[in-house]
């Protein structure tokens, strides 16, 4: 090795891998982990890292209170180290030290773990529980890899100024390779750049930021892992929503103080490489597309279905989400019912075959009319001195449920629902009929959104695929005389705004009031959202993409008496 005082900056190759895995798959986790070990390899990679937890998969949950799922995982680490050559691979698992687990990366090379890093900072808010399950680290650790100081540490350590960053930047380092696994909601990507930025700037190093990507029930994780260098400027990005290996080329002072662990040289022999492109940034219309299409492929590969079936009723919502299933796993995969009433317009029926047909997806008509009038005949004597109500609108979409549901078990289709936020979140939706199914696709697109979206659809496929009359038709379910959403619910356009504000961020009637919106309205809303938690709980498991959702972001008591 040269006299520390005559060394100059050495270039230092590193590949972030940016790969789909799957919650409990720790055999095809390792597979995938090894395959793309030696995909680094070959482009002379001096360093390769894999996201958070990459050989359990994120978020694993209460699997993680199971003694031999651990066992297991760190079997799986093992078999990984030993297939690691040269390559400093850097790679998340869950180590256990006596009773305590960790959310840990392990830095493996030549065939031996050298050093481990525990996650110190837990996210415990949102969507995030880890302090059900882990211990925080307490150690900082910084090694060299040649003569360059790098420090090592997990996802929400970087979000915090006083962290472990500073701590290994203060001790040298000048490179940081943080592991994610980040879930993807509208806006996060910049959120995380700026942070990212900022901590280079203040610190002086350069951070590597490798995220997860792919589905896992309710999230979406984006990838669009980064490079940033050591005065804040972004010099490498990934995709969204696509694995990747991104490889770049950085130039680090070398260090003169005193290491723990000395890995390896940096490989000199490294073949040039093409010219590395940033990708763009979406915008939000495409960007909320793709991540409802990943969410969506995800789901159903990983649990095994293939092909999907939903209720199509002429409708926007049902329009979005076949044309979202169509892209996610191909037309002919996807089939749609229309089920008309007496009350479903010659417009709705029309549209919806239409829909189907500009799609190319298998088509299937199923009246229900003559269902209907069986169970009014049923309950004649019953209802006797009563007159018609909601209680024979909630009879149509829940004979639709029990169709779709029949046919899912028929012939194993994922039965898809098709209810959007804004209807979820006022409970303009009827447990066991429209609720019914096993994904809901667009349970967090508000309704402005949904519109948005399927005029994005259109756009990008360069033609009307959605119906315009579609788009044009006043919302409603049809399922009494000249019925529409507004009879029940504000205009969408206002009622957007509220529930952004009630439910995302948590406002009171008074503040909605002070900023604008009627107080009439406000107090109408609460209402309908506070008194329908019961119906939230009871509806199918959808794909996050605001940063407050229903479930595991917004946990509210049913039995509530607070207003």
């Amino acid at each position: 090795m040269p006299d520390a005082g005559k060394m100059t900056k050495q270039s230092i190759r590193i590949a972030l891998a940016q790969v789909n895995l799957t919650v409990g798959d720790l055999a095809g986790n390792r597979d995938k982990i090894i395959a793309w070990i030696k995909k680094a390899e070959k482009e002379k990679a001096d360093i390769i890292s894999f996201p958070e937890m990459a050989i359990t998969g994120y978020p694993a949950e209460d699997l993680l209170l199971k003694t031999q799922f651990i066992q297991d995982n760190i079997f799986e680490l093992k078999n990984v180290v030993r297939q690691v050559g040269d390559i400093a691979a850097v790679i998340g698992f869950v180590d256990k030290k006596e009773k305590a687990l960790y959310n840990a990366v392990a830095i493996v090379c030549r065939g031996k773990i050298r050093e481990v890093y525990h996650k110190v900072f837990l996210p415990n808010y949102g969507v995030f529980d880890e302090k059900r399950y882990f211990e925080s680290g307490k150690k900082f650790p910084v090694v060299k890899v040649g003569v360059n100081a790098i420090g090592f540490n997990i996802c929400e350590d970087i979000w915090h100024a006083n962290g472990p960053v500073k701590k290994q930047a203060c001790q040298g380092a000048r490179l940081i390779v943080n592991i994610n696994a980040s879930p993807y909601h509208m806006g996060k990507g910049l959120m995380r750049q700026k942070i990212l930025q900022e901590q280079a700037r203040t610190n002086h190093v350069f951070v590597s930021y490798v995220n997860l990507v792919g589905g896992q029930d309710e999230l979406v994780f984006d990838g669009q892992s980064m490079v940033i260098d050591d005065r804040g400027r972004l010099i490498a990005r990934a995709q969204a929503f696509k694995e990747e290996l991104l490889i770049t080329d950085i130039s680090l002072k070398p260090t003169n103080k005193k290491m723990r662990i000395f890995l390896k040289d940096p490989c000199v022999d490294k073949p040039a490489l093409a010219p590395l492109g940033i990708f763009k940034s979406k915008d939000t219309f495409e960007e909320v597309y793709e991540a409802l299409v990943l969410g969506l492929r995800d789901y159903i590969g990983k649990n095994n279905f293939k092909k999907v079936v939903l209720g199509l009723s002429g409708g926007i919502d049902s329009s979005l989400v076949a044309s979202l299933a169509s892209d996610a796993i191909g037309p002919k995969n996807v089939i749609g019912v229309s089920m008309p009433s007496g009350f479903t317009s010659d417009a709705s029926k029309e549209d919806a075959q239409k829909l189907a047909q500009n799609l190319g997806m298998e088509f299937k008509t199923v009246p229900i009319q003559g269902i209907f009038e069986k169970y009014l005949e049923l309950f004649k004597e019953v209802f006797a001195g009563r007159s018609a109500d909601i209680t024979e609108e909630n009879l149509q979409a829940r004979i639709r449920g029990n169709i779709i549901m029949a046919l899912s078990n028929k012939f194993g289709y994922l039965a898809l629902n098709t209810g959007n936020k804004s209807e979820v979140s006022c409970g303009y939706c009827t447990l066991y009929g429209d609720m019914a199914g096993g994904f809901g696709v667009i349970k967090d697109v508000p309704k402005t959104l949904v519109y948005q979206l399927s005029a994005y659809k259109n756009k990008k496929d360069g033609r009307e695929v959605i119906p315009q009359r579609v788009f044009d038709k006043a919302p409603t379910a049809e399922l009494r005389p000249n019925q529409k959403d507004s009879d029940s619910l504000p205009e969408y356009d206002l009622l957007d705004k509220v529930l952004k504000l009630y439910v995302e961020e948590d406002k009171s009637v008074g503040e909605m009031a002070h900023s604008g919106i009627p107080e009439s309205v406000a107090l109408r809303v609460v209402k309908m959202v506070d008194s329908n938690e019961y119906k939230r709980r009871q509806a199918p498991p959808g794909i996050k993409i605001t940063p407050k959702a229903f479930g595991k972001d917004r946990r509210m008591p049913i039995t509530n008496w607070y207003r």
